[in-house]
Protein backbone atom coordinates (compact mmCIF):
# COMPACT_ATOMS: atom_id res chain seq x y z
CA UNK A 1 0.00 0.00 0.00
CA UNK A 2 1.42 3.59 -1.26
CA UNK A 3 0.70 6.14 1.60
CA UNK A 4 -0.30 9.90 0.19
CA UNK A 5 -0.52 12.90 1.38
CA UNK A 6 -2.16 15.90 -0.08
CA UNK A 7 -0.63 19.37 0.64
CA UNK A 8 -2.92 21.61 -1.18
CA UNK A 9 -4.97 24.99 -0.39
CA UNK A 10 -7.33 24.34 -2.35
CA UNK A 11 -10.36 21.86 -0.37
CA UNK A 12 -12.06 21.16 -3.43
CA UNK A 13 -8.63 20.38 -5.35
CA UNK A 14 -7.85 18.13 -2.23
CA UNK A 15 -11.26 16.27 -2.40
CA UNK A 16 -11.01 15.79 -6.16
CA UNK A 17 -7.35 13.53 -5.48
CA UNK A 18 -8.96 11.90 -2.33
CA UNK A 19 -11.34 11.07 -4.78
CA UNK A 20 -9.47 9.85 -7.49
CA UNK A 21 -7.16 8.36 -5.54
CA UNK A 22 -9.12 6.52 -3.44
CA UNK A 23 -10.44 4.68 -6.09
CA UNK A 24 -6.82 2.58 -6.19
CA UNK A 25 -6.69 -0.58 -4.34
CA UNK A 26 -2.91 -0.62 -3.46
CA UNK A 27 -3.19 3.79 -2.51
CA UNK A 28 -4.23 5.46 0.82
CA UNK A 29 -4.81 9.05 1.13
CA UNK A 30 -3.63 9.17 4.89
CA UNK A 31 -3.88 12.62 5.36
CA UNK A 32 -3.93 16.44 4.03
CA UNK A 33 -2.69 19.80 4.66
CA UNK A 34 -3.58 23.29 3.45
CA UNK A 35 -0.64 25.33 3.25
CA UNK A 36 3.56 24.09 3.15
CA UNK A 37 4.14 24.56 7.33
CA UNK A 38 1.55 22.49 7.79
CA UNK A 39 2.26 19.86 5.29
CA UNK A 40 5.78 19.86 6.53
CA UNK A 41 4.48 18.99 10.23
CA UNK A 42 2.04 16.78 8.70
CA UNK A 43 5.07 14.48 6.91
CA UNK A 44 6.69 14.50 9.94
CA UNK A 45 3.83 13.08 11.96
CA UNK A 46 2.24 10.34 9.30
CA UNK A 47 5.75 9.51 6.82
CA UNK A 48 3.99 8.60 3.54
CA UNK A 49 5.69 7.64 1.20
CA UNK A 50 4.48 10.33 -1.65
CA UNK A 51 3.23 14.03 -1.43
CA UNK A 52 1.63 15.84 -3.68
CA UNK A 53 2.85 19.03 -3.29
CA UNK A 54 1.30 22.34 -4.45
CA UNK A 55 3.62 24.90 -5.41
CA UNK A 56 1.70 28.39 -4.55
CA UNK A 57 0.24 27.92 -0.96
CA UNK A 58 0.14 30.41 2.33
CA UNK A 59 2.51 30.41 5.24
CA UNK A 60 5.13 28.49 3.64
CA UNK A 61 5.85 27.77 -0.21
CA UNK A 62 5.87 24.23 -2.32
CA UNK A 63 9.28 24.47 -2.85
CA UNK A 64 10.41 25.74 0.35
CA UNK A 65 8.32 22.94 2.01
CA UNK A 66 9.61 20.20 -0.46
CA UNK A 67 13.19 21.24 -0.19
CA UNK A 68 12.68 20.71 3.96
CA UNK A 69 10.82 17.33 3.86
CA UNK A 70 13.37 15.80 1.10
CA UNK A 71 15.84 16.75 4.12
CA UNK A 72 14.30 14.11 6.30
CA UNK A 73 15.66 10.52 6.95
CA UNK A 74 13.57 8.36 4.81
CA UNK A 75 12.30 11.19 2.98
CA UNK A 76 8.95 10.94 1.09
CA UNK A 77 8.97 11.31 -2.86
CA UNK A 78 7.20 14.88 -3.99
CA UNK A 79 5.20 15.39 -7.05
CA UNK A 80 4.74 18.83 -7.44
CA UNK A 81 1.22 19.96 -9.22
CA UNK A 82 0.99 23.00 -11.17
CA UNK A 83 -1.27 24.61 -13.91
CA UNK A 84 1.99 25.83 -16.27
CA UNK A 85 4.78 23.29 -17.10
CA UNK A 86 6.99 26.02 -17.73
CA UNK A 87 6.62 27.47 -14.78
CA UNK A 88 9.76 28.75 -13.38
CA UNK A 89 8.63 27.69 -10.11
CA UNK A 90 8.33 24.42 -11.16
CA UNK A 91 12.27 24.65 -12.11
CA UNK A 92 12.60 25.11 -8.29
CA UNK A 93 10.93 22.69 -7.20
CA UNK A 94 12.49 20.43 -9.23
CA UNK A 95 15.68 21.21 -8.01
CA UNK A 96 14.64 21.38 -4.32
CA UNK A 97 14.68 17.45 -4.63
CA UNK A 98 10.86 17.13 -6.15
CA UNK A 99 11.00 13.61 -8.61
CA UNK A 100 8.47 15.39 -11.42
CA UNK A 101 5.11 17.46 -11.83
CA UNK A 102 1.58 16.73 -12.76
CA UNK A 103 -0.54 19.65 -14.33
CA UNK A 104 -3.23 19.75 -12.26
CA UNK A 105 -5.98 18.74 -15.23
CA UNK A 106 -3.78 15.54 -15.68
CA UNK A 107 -6.32 12.55 -16.16
CA UNK A 108 -7.49 9.99 -12.77
CA UNK A 109 -5.53 7.54 -14.58
CA UNK A 110 -2.46 9.29 -15.61
CA UNK A 111 -2.37 10.63 -11.82
CA UNK A 112 -2.51 7.03 -10.23
CA UNK A 113 -0.42 5.78 -12.61
CA UNK A 114 1.91 9.01 -11.75
CA UNK A 115 1.98 8.12 -8.03
CA UNK A 116 2.70 4.18 -8.46
CA UNK A 117 5.70 5.12 -11.17
CA UNK A 118 7.45 7.85 -8.59
CA UNK A 119 7.51 5.67 -5.79
CA UNK A 120 9.36 2.85 -8.58
CA UNK A 121 11.92 5.42 -9.38
CA UNK A 122 10.25 6.53 -12.63
CA UNK A 123 10.68 10.06 -13.87
CA UNK A 124 8.02 12.40 -13.66
CA UNK A 125 8.95 14.71 -16.82
CA UNK A 126 8.60 14.47 -20.12
CA UNK A 127 11.56 14.09 -22.18
CA UNK A 128 11.07 17.75 -23.75
CA UNK A 129 10.43 18.93 -20.28
CA UNK A 130 13.28 17.59 -19.25
CA UNK A 131 15.53 19.13 -22.23
CA UNK A 132 14.03 22.67 -20.98
CA UNK A 133 14.36 22.01 -17.62
CA UNK A 134 18.25 20.92 -18.16
CA UNK A 135 18.56 23.54 -20.44
CA UNK A 136 17.28 26.38 -18.03
CA UNK A 137 19.31 25.28 -15.12
CA UNK A 138 22.98 24.86 -16.96
CA UNK A 139 22.59 27.57 -18.95
CA UNK A 140 22.37 29.93 -15.87
CA UNK A 141 25.66 28.19 -14.16
CA UNK A 142 29.39 27.76 -15.09
CA UNK A 143 30.75 24.78 -15.60
CA UNK A 144 31.67 23.08 -12.56
CA UNK A 145 34.83 20.70 -13.27
CA UNK A 146 33.67 18.43 -10.04
CA UNK A 147 31.11 17.36 -11.99
CA UNK A 148 32.82 15.59 -14.90
CA UNK A 149 35.38 13.88 -11.92
CA UNK A 150 31.55 13.01 -10.53
CA UNK A 151 31.07 11.21 -13.88
CA UNK A 152 34.09 8.96 -13.75
CA UNK A 153 32.45 7.09 -10.95
CA UNK A 154 30.19 5.34 -13.23
CA UNK A 155 31.06 2.02 -15.09
CA UNK A 156 30.68 2.56 -19.15
CA UNK A 157 27.11 0.90 -19.01
CA UNK A 158 26.33 3.24 -15.83
CA UNK A 159 27.47 5.95 -18.28
CA UNK A 160 25.27 5.17 -21.03
CA UNK A 161 22.19 5.16 -18.74
CA UNK A 162 23.37 8.38 -17.30
CA UNK A 163 23.37 10.00 -20.33
CA UNK A 164 19.81 8.53 -21.43
CA UNK A 165 18.78 9.78 -18.35
CA UNK A 166 20.12 13.20 -18.88
CA UNK A 167 17.31 13.00 -22.13
CA UNK A 168 14.03 12.04 -20.23
CA UNK A 169 13.87 8.62 -21.12
CA UNK A 170 11.42 6.58 -18.35
CA UNK A 171 12.97 2.98 -17.73
CA UNK A 172 11.26 1.39 -20.15
CA UNK A 173 12.31 3.70 -23.29
CA UNK A 174 16.53 3.13 -21.46
CA UNK A 175 15.73 -0.77 -21.94
CA UNK A 176 14.67 -0.89 -25.36
CA UNK A 177 17.34 2.03 -26.32
CA UNK A 178 19.96 -0.47 -24.77
CA UNK A 179 18.33 -3.64 -25.02
CA UNK A 180 18.39 -4.61 -21.32
CA UNK A 181 15.71 -5.68 -18.93
CA UNK A 182 13.75 -2.91 -17.01
CA UNK A 183 14.88 -4.45 -13.75
CA UNK A 184 18.32 -3.91 -14.82
CA UNK A 185 18.00 -0.57 -15.74
CA UNK A 186 16.08 -0.25 -12.80
CA UNK A 187 19.21 -1.23 -10.64
CA UNK A 188 21.69 0.96 -12.76
CA UNK A 189 19.52 3.91 -12.09
CA UNK A 190 19.78 3.30 -8.47
CA UNK A 191 23.60 2.87 -8.83
CA UNK A 192 23.87 5.85 -10.87
CA UNK A 193 22.09 8.29 -8.18
CA UNK A 194 24.38 6.71 -5.43
CA UNK A 195 27.46 7.46 -7.15
CA UNK A 196 26.40 10.89 -7.99
CA UNK A 197 25.39 11.88 -4.72
CA UNK A 198 21.80 12.73 -5.97
CA UNK A 199 18.05 12.74 -5.11
CA UNK A 200 16.37 12.01 -8.10
CA UNK A 201 16.78 11.77 -12.19
CA UNK A 202 16.50 15.62 -12.50
CA UNK A 203 19.12 16.45 -10.76
CA UNK A 204 21.36 13.18 -12.48
CA UNK A 205 20.23 14.65 -15.68
CA UNK A 206 21.41 18.19 -14.35
CA UNK A 207 24.70 16.96 -13.56
CA UNK A 208 25.13 14.92 -16.49
CA UNK A 209 24.32 17.69 -19.00
CA UNK A 210 26.72 19.85 -16.94
CA UNK A 211 29.47 17.13 -17.00
CA UNK A 212 29.32 16.53 -20.86
CA UNK A 213 28.99 20.50 -21.47
CA UNK A 214 32.34 20.66 -19.77
CA UNK A 215 34.04 18.28 -22.21
CA UNK A 216 32.61 19.64 -25.42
Amino acid sequence: MIRVLLVDDDALVRAGLRMILGGAHDLEVIGEAGDGAAGVRAVRELAPDVVLMDIRMPVMDGIKATAAVRSFDAAPHVIVLTTFDADDLVVQALQAGAGGFLLKDTRPESLVGAVKAVCDGEPMLSPSVTRQLVDRVTAATPVDPAHAQQLQRLTDREHEVAVLISRGLSNADIAADLYMSVPTVKAHVSRILSKLDVDNRVQAAILVHEALRRTE
